[in-house]
């Protein structure tokens, strides 16, 4: 299954599980051979298709909990992680969208993802900005005010509900989420679990 096999990869640029499993998802996909369809969602919307709340309608057992967790996972990974980041939550429907453009001008998207996670996460940049995701643009190479423009553009924001349609499809309670063949992958810490099916020649799991 491994080779050649695709990976619909469901994400936002505001999540910090999001962040954290990236750098080990894209290692996995490309160690496999696998090709990586990034599909940027509303997050707030798949929360709620599947029952879940905006992480501030949390109870706050719930929200000291993720503060753990958060903790442990920023040391698994070995990546830095403001638990309190200066701009979060925001809005970040544009700069999600950037990325679906980029993809739309067969740009290649990786280093505005990477960079758009680390401004949440760990330099304190205001994502909901457009001059800094315009920077954040600029500095990967592209032309942001070009790549901008199809962001805002309707063929983009129709991709972006598309996206978010496709993931609550998929039973995806959240993000990152990642599906192989029509078996989901919920969250940073089905990682491996990902591996394994691509390594393996087995048949998706399927609920029934």
């Amino acid at each position: 299954m491994s080779a050649g096999a695709q990976v619909d990869y469901y994400f936002s640029l505001v999540s910090p599980y999001a962040y954290l499993g990236h750098a080990a998802f894209l290692d996995l996909a490309h160690r496999h051979g696998a090709t990586v369809a990034y599909r940027p969602v509303r997050l707030l919307e798949v929360f709620a298709a599947a029952g879940g709340v905006p992480l501030g309608q949390r109870t706050p057992s719930r929200q000291r909990y993720r503060l753990l967790e958060l903790q442990r996972w920023r040391q698994a990974r070995g990546l830095p992680l403001n638990l309190h980041p200066a701009f979060f939550p925001v809005d970040g429907s544009l700069a999600d969208c950037a990325a679906i453009a980029l993809t739309r001008l067969q740009r290649d998207p990786e280093t505005y993802i990477r960079d758009a996670f680390r401004a949440v996460w760990v330099d304190e940049r205001n994502l909901a900005d457009r001059q800094t995701i315009a920077e954040l643009l600029a500095r990967a190479g592209h032309d942001a005010d070009a790549v901008l423009a199809l962001a805002s553009g309707e063929a983009v924001q129709a991709a972006y509900r598309a996206n978010t349609e496709a993931a609550a499809a998929a039973d995806l309670p959240g993000v990152p989420g990642y599906v192989l063949a029509g078996e989901a992958f919920w969250g940073q810490d089905r990682i491996e679990m990902l591996g394994q099916a691509l390594q393996s020649a087995r048949p998706p799991y399927r609920a029934h």
